[in-house]
């Protein structure tokens, strides 16, 4: 029987497997043109699978493949990568001899003027860097003079260092004969789920394709790791729930280790500023790929060019493990909070949340607490975090100490949207929606409540909270105020938290 496969390519008599024929047929076109061209996307999106689908159908053709893998090649000298090459072309059937040097390798390939060799490597990247400028120059060279000789087409397959080689301008591996390898579609990712259908008659309910879809951007890898775990801690049910996915996604965000995602908290880490302004703001951030930030955290997978020409993030997965990742964990507060808090006070005869009262308390404690101790600081006292995490952390503490002792439950919504802070509570059975943000203008203030609205009505919910932190050095418009109203038939009630832009950060 077939499974999600969570490691390496996919192979179709073990794991269940997309074929992506647009992608293949526009692989085999490049091919079919002796162009040299690259496969270039962060990891966990199928790239593998796909040249190993690519290389089944060439050599169903009149091509030979032959692959490589520099994953592990940092320490390899010239001799053992050209001895690799050659005896590769010598499986092909061709004798290139002893190939000293990278000149010796193209000379004796210029010299091999029957048949069609295509030529792959994977995790480019990982090659040696001082033979890598080397490697590329001789495959710039056999490249202008493909028509004459066996070598018609060369691969490159990477992460990163793939983004150089194509701002190259002198190289043949330019930006117009990069392929593309994207995430699946809303309709792929059911697709593969279908398949688990198909082949074992347990299904999966339609929210819980949607929420898989939806956290994971359809990655392939996050997919095929959402979908193992599912049917791992289920496989005696015939369907797959919603508190079946929500088991699965806690365990994701606390308990997971997942390598590609300590890469990517490694490179969030070093550009901690400007990810919590993606994080905690409405600022919009023009997505430039020469801003070393946006380049970095592009080429990892976090980030990618959204509305507008816009930053966005990319998977909401990473987004809340960053987020929970830069909570301070350690100042106490919610332990402090937990102990002030007697939950009944804050519920009405009929058993309704009290919300006036839960935010008019919040409001004093913000006021007598401030900010400060929600942002944390460097070994030299120094604040590594901005302003505005504070204030999102404050009232999420808040909220979480509050939930807690009532037996609720708290969760993120999966939004790539930036400056957002939604939070699912479920206290006592009900359920609603908050969003928490700093106000940056009228319009922001306006667009931010319809979007609630939105995200409220889309999870069938009827009410929702929406808490702007307001300075006090500003003159608002009269719109901004507190107060009820209704929104795409959800209501929308809004809190201003006013505070101090010195004060309260001390």
């Amino acid at each position: 029987m077939r499974y999600f496969n969570t490691s390496g390519p996919n192979i179709p008599e073990q794991h269940y497997t997309l074929f992506r024929e647009d992608l293949i047929l526009t692989g085999l076109t490049l091919v079919e043109r002796d162009r040299y061209f690259t496969i270039w996307a962060p990891r966990q999106t199928g790239k593998s699978t796909y040249f190993r689908q690519l290389n089944e159908r060439l050599t169903q053709t009149e091509y030979k493949v032959a692959q490589f893998n520099f994953e592990n090649y940092k320490g390899t000298s010239q001799e053992s990568l050209l001895a690799e090459l050659v005896a590769a072309f010598q499986k092909m059937g061709y004798n290139l001899g002893a190939a000293h040097s990278f000149s010796d390798f193209s000379v004796a390939v210029q010299q091999q003027e029957v048949g069609k060799v295509v030529l792959i490597f994977d995790e480019v990247e990982g090659l040696n860097p001082d033979l890598f400028g080397q490697f590329l120059h001789t495959i710039r060279n056999l490249y202008h003079s493909r028509q004459d000789h066996c070598l018609k087409s060369v691969i490159l397959v990477g992460v990163s260092n793939i983004v150089g080689v194509a701002e190259d301008n002198a190289s043949p591996f330019n930006i117009a004969d990069n392929l593309n390898v994207p995430y699946f579609t809303d309709v792929e990712t059911a697709e593969l789920l279908h398949q688990h259908e198909l082949e074992t008659g347990q299904h999966f309910e339609p929210r819980v394709i949607q929420k898989i879809s939806e956290i994971t951007a359809n990655q392939p890898g996050l997919v095929n790791g959402f979908a193992y775990q599912l049917v791992a801690r289920n496989k005696d049910k015939a369907l797959i729930n919603y508190q079946d996915y929500l088991a699965v996604e806690e365990w994701y965000l606390t308990e997971a280790i997942d390598k590609n995602f300590a890469n990517i908290l490694k490179q969030a880490r070093a550009f901690r500023p400007f990810i919590e302004s993606l994080l905690f703001t409405d600022i919009e951030i023009p997505f430039r790929i020469d801003r070393e930030a946006i380049k970095v955290l592009h080429t990892n997978g976090l980030i990618r060019k959204g509305e507008g020409g816009n930053v966005q993030f990319w998977v909401p997965y990473y987004k809340k493990r960053l987020h929970d990742v830069f909570y301070p964990y350690t100042n106490g507060e919610k332990d402090r909070i937990s102990a002030t808090i007697y939950a009944a006070d804050f519920f009405l005869p009929d058993g309704q949340l009290n919300l006036d009262l839960l935010i008019d308390s919040y409001k004093a404690y913000a006021k007598r607490r401030g900010f400060g101790v929600f942002r944390e600081k460097d070994e030299q006292g120094k604040f590594t975090s901005i302003k505005e995490a504070g204030l999102i952390y404050s009232f999420e503490t808040f909220l979480a100490a509050f939930v807690q002792q009532t037996g609720g439950k708290s969760y993120r919504e999966a939004s790539t949207g930036l400056g957002k802070s939604d939070l699912l509570l479920n206290i006592q059975g009900r359920e609603f929606i908050v969003e928490a943000k700093k106000y940056y203008g009228f319009a922001q203030f306006e667009k931010g409540k319809n979007q609630l609205a939105y995200y409220a009505s889309r999870l069938g919910l009827s009410k929702a909270v929406y808490l702007v932190f307001t300075p006090n050095h500003l003159r608002y418009p009269p719109p901004v105020v507190e107060g009820n109203e209704v929104l795409n038939s959800v209501e929308i009630r809004t809190y201003l938290v006013d505070y101090d832009e010195e004060k309260d950060f001390e």
